[in-house]
């Protein structure tokens, strides 16, 4: 890609970062408030929300695992989830995110999400992958490997990775799932949101309609 092309793409990441800054708060709220109204205007059904299920349980799966490997800044994860998607960590959220909005069977919630998803995770990962490939010379070998968010079935084999001041190559190590990661990047915050949001969905309308019940 040519010098010109490249500040062209960074302009436009520029820009599109900034206007994610901008609409990421009303966004937030845009989607707390369609929530809260969704769940008023109806009760949840039992089946919708056993169906949410299949998609918010494997995403916080796959956002802890993802925990367990991933070295932010320090070197460029090949193993585990990151062997089969670029972007375990948000995807998982995708699948959370969605499996809420099933379970209020609501097209205007997952619709904000969608919104939500395209204009501030398509600037971050490409603000992301623009670190990587600056910082780690085998991302482009790795990108080749495996794609950017929707997982390949099989595991990758890890790149080698070059040393910078000799040349050497050296296999990449293995990796194994770490609970201590896990603990300093905090997921469990996942599971206790998801667990909150289950809550509300079975009990904060019935509470919001007694309390409203008892003021009458």
């Amino acid at each position: 890609m040519s010098a010109p092309a490249n500040a062209t793409q960074q302009d436009w990441i520029a820009r599109w970062q900034r206007i994610a800054r901008r609409i990421r708060v009303p966004l937030g709220f845009l989607a707390a408030a369609l929530y809260l109204y969704e769940l008023w205007k109806r009760a949840p059904q039992p089946t919708a929300i056993a169906w949410s299920l299949t998609l918010v349980l494997p995403g916080l799966w796959l956002r802890g695992y993802a925990a367990g490997y991933v070295k932010k800044n320090r070197e460029l994860t090949q193993t585990g989830p990151y062997a089969h998607t670029r972007n375990p960590l948000y995807l998982g959220s995708m699948l959370i995110a969605f499996g809420f909005a099933l379970a209020l069977l609501s097209w205007p919630v997952a619709l904000v999400l969608a919104v939500g998803f395209l204009v501030i995770y398509v600037p971050v990962i490409a603000s992301e992958e623009r670190f990587l490939r600056a910082t780690f010379p085998d991302f482009d070998a790795y990108c080749r490997r495996v794609p950017r968010l929707i997982p390949r079935i099989t595991a990758a084999a890890p790149t080698s990775e070059t040393d910078r001041s000799n040349g050497n190559v050296t296999e990449v190590p293995s990796g194994n799932f770490s609970l201590p990661l896990y603990l300093k990047h905090r997921e469990y915050n996942a599971v206790i949101g998801a667990a909150s949001l289950y809550l509300s969905l079975l009990f904060l309308r019935p509470a919001l309609g007694a309390l409203l019940h008892g003021l009458r």
